[in-house]
């Protein structure tokens, strides 16, 4: 009884951890998802998705775990089996992850991708449309940079105009009018430095990755050995 006892309670607060990572994916999900949207603007790829992605593999975490949860509270042995496969195909599409991942960083596709962003950051900055400002002031005010490459590409925007100055969203200390002396704006470009957030980025998924693996693993091993005990228990019961 002691022993069945114990491992309900490491199977719970596994779970609890579980249902805590699901809940910190989505809401880093949520307050990343504008921050992607305006990347996605300036860069021209659709990086809100990742957001999306974050969002969705935090709910089935939420999901899969409140599953978990049932199933040790009504010692039902088909709902933690359940639990347990399900968590399986999670560690199998993790590894599959990781190892899109490290391909994605090969200096190959790096350099292609960067290519094309590149350019577009260019176009959108040339162009500089009504509809694209809000979401390009941001990007310059939220990693405090200024235009594709350089706070020179602002001379060469066909959209902006003001060939002398630059945005006041390029200003270290941002004021009215601020854009007028270009010596009071950020001399690093958008493209490194959102270059710079994503790698963060990537490397934390991957850490997060690495750690909910791990985690996985060890609730597999403890689920298995609560399914096994509770149909155990069940059987005593009949007999």
């Amino acid at each position: 009884m002691c022993s069945f006892f114990s491992i309900k309670c490491c199977f719970i607060f596994f779970n609890t951890l579980f249902l805590l990572s699901g809940v910190a994916l989505i809401t880093i999900g949520v307050l990343q998802y504008s921050t992607y949207s305006d990347i996605g603007t300036f860069a021209g790829s659709n990086l809100s998705k990742i957001a999306i992605v974050l969002i969705a593999v935090g709910v089935i975490i939420a999901f899969v775990s409140l599953l978990g949860h049932i199933g040790a509270f009504f010692n039902s042995s088909s709902m933690v089996a359940c639990f347990i496969c399900i968590l399986i195909v999670i560690i199998l599409l993790e590894v599959l992850t990781g190892a899109a991942f490290y391909i994605f960083r090969s200096r190959a596709a790096l350099l292609q991708m960067a290519n094309g962003v590149n350019a577009k950051a260019q176009e959108v900055i040339n162009d500089y449309s009504p509809e694209r400002r809000h979401a390009i002031d941001k990007i310059q005010e939220k990693f405090k940079c200024c235009g594709a490459d350089s706070y020179a590409d602002w001379s060469q925007s066909t959209g902006w105009g003001k060939h002398d100055a630059v945005p006041d969203s390029c200003c270290v200390v941002k004021s009215e009018g601020c854009g007028q002396d270009k010596e009071k704006a950020h001399k690093k470009g958008c493209l490194w430095a959102i270059g710079v957030f994503l790698l963060k980025n990537l490397v934390w998924v991957g850490a997060v990755c690495i750690a909910l693996g791990i985690t996985e693993v060890f609730g597999v091993l403890v689920g298995v050995c609560l399914c096994l005990d509770i149909k155990r228990k069940n059987y005593e019961n009949i007999s």
